[in-house]
């Protein structure tokens, strides 16, 4: 909780004491260089012993509780039938109040059988905005993404609380243009992971639910941000102040046809699953699980995860749990604003986002400016983020670069896993980049894969900008790392 000091600053509060530790490298910036060079320029294929702080996801690195140490103990590793997953489905039944569970290894796999079950070719699947794999998996099934966001979605700067809202009159009129029989489903993420972590409000949810289900079409909620938007949800609308979360999340449960979640994200595990309380949804995918993921009662889970995940889930009902990111996200904005660098506003969940288009305006949008900037900042200060623009994209079909509506920098930050003192030295580093930004030059494409290119692309500086950039950082802090 943001705690006021006698100084007058707010500052974030860990509601929690680490118990155990991992000890970090902080290499010479000379090793930096040669290691994101080694990486082919690309933060996902940095080795992790060469990162300090790792900021580049929140999926699978989240801290787990002790209680969720001491609920792995309890497993039990039955292949069929396992008392582990009855568990799992009764906290599940309890936080969301849904009937049906089928397991998954993360969050990708849900959508790869829901895509594969719902998605005919021709298809349009409409969303708020799209996420990587998501995408992904409803080109690969033959169908296309239709994004409404509300315009503020995808503006950086903004005084609107719930940015991730869909746009109810453009949802309309894309139902009456495309025909309900030629929309798969309606996809709700909350909050929206691309566009800065930004939560969709209930009235929101609400009103396209009911859209939905008025012109018969399939409405899937997105959950795997689920613990940052319930925050939002208690703290920027005044009509939940004082509704318990658990009643949030039932509501949730009732408003979808179906709803998936990664379990990286939410519970804070390696795991993921789909939940509905329809028995001819659950009927249509059953037969995938077995095939893709593993038997129905642990569907490429290990039993000590879902043992985990029970408790985890169980932990986002408690508000002290569910804020230690959003808090965090907003003194890591707070300190990068007060130096006039730009991140997207106000601060949403997940991580803080910086924006790579006005911090490497001078860069072309062609030379990838989030790209770059996310391996000047490695050099710079030894953390990886995560590049969210243009190299996140998709090529157009003529093999056009399709230039991303924002260019950002994601730093995620993990739940209870960060320090103030490591935010600080983050905001300190990223500072004195923005100072020196003039170095920073663009990128382009060694290796560029068909899909997913930002997983696992190479590419190299245009220039020999790298080596200049780490130049005048030894110049301007001489021995200190």
């Amino acid at each position: 909780m943001p705690v006021k000091f006698r100084s007058g600053e707010n500052i974030p509060l860990e509601m929690h004491k680490a118990r155990m530790v991992q000890r970090l490298n902080l290499l010479p910036v000379e090793e930096r260089l040669k290691a994101s060079q080694e990486a082919g320029n690309n933060t996902f294929l940095l080795k992790n012993s060469d990162v300090f702080l790792d900021m580049l996801t929140d999926s699978g690195v989240n801290a787990m509780s002790q209680a969720q140490y001491a609920a792995m103990m309890n497993a039990d590793d039955s292949y069929a039938g396992s008392e582990t997953f009855y568990r799992l489905e009764e906290a599940l039944k309890e936080v969301f109040g849904t009937k049906y569970f089928l397991p998954c290894h993360q969050g990708r796999a849900c959508e790869n059988i829901i895509c594969q079950t719902f998605i005919k070719p021709g298809q349009t699947a409409i969303m708020n905005y799209h996420f990587t794999t998501t995408k992904a998996h409803i080109m690969r099934n033959g169908g296309t993404v239709v994004e409404i966001i509300k315009k503020e979605g995808l503006e950086v700067k903004s005084e609107l609380p719930f940015k991730g809202d869909l746009d109810i009159e453009r949802l309309k009129n894309e139902i009456k243009t495309i025909g309900a029989e030629k929309i798969a489903f309606i996809r709700v993420e909350a909050g929206t992971n691309l566009v800065g972590g930004q939560p969709v409000s209930m009235a929101n949810m609400r009103e396209v639910a009911k859209i939905a289900k008025d012109a018969g079409i399939l409405s899937i909620y997105d959950a795997s941000l689920l613990a940052d938007n319930l925050y939002f949800i208690k703290t920027r609308d005044k009509d939940f102040a004082n509704t318990s979360l658990n009643q949030i999340t039932l509501e949730l449960g009732s408003l979808f046809d179906m709803a998936y979640f990664s379990a990286r994200k939410l519970g804070c595990v390696r795991g993921g699953g789909i939940i509905t309380n329809r028995e001819d949804l659950y009927n249509a995918m059953i037969s995938l699980v077995p095939l893709y993921e593993g038997f129905l009662t642990y569907g490429g889970m290990s039993v000590r995860e879902m043992e985990a995940l029970a408790v985890g889930l169980r932990e986002t009902l408690d508000f002290h749990v569910i804020e230690q990111t959003p808090i965090f996200v907003e003194a890591l904005a707070k300190e990068l604003l007060a130096s006039g660098i730009s991140v997207v506003t106000p601060p949403g969940g997940l991580g803080c986002h910086v924006n790579a288009m006005s911090f490497c305006d001078h860069i072309p949008q062609s030379e990838y400016r989030a790209g770059a900037l996310a391996i000047a900042a490695y050099i710079a200060g030894g953390f990886r983020g995560m590049e969210r623009g243009t190299i996140s994209e998709v090529r157009n079909a003529d093999g056009s670069e399709h230039f991303a509506e924002m260019e950002l920098l994601r730093l995620a930050l993990p739940k209870r896993v960060f320090t103030l003192s490591q935010i600080k030295y983050v905001a300190d580093r990223l500072t004195w980049l923005y100072e020196n930004r003039h170095l920073i030059g663009g990128l382009r494409f060694t290796f560029e894969p068909e899909v997913l290119r930002f997983f696992f692309g190479r590419l190299e500086p245009v220039s020999d900008w790298p080596q200049k950039l780490a130049k005048k950082f030894r110049e301007d802090f001489g021995d200190s790392l």
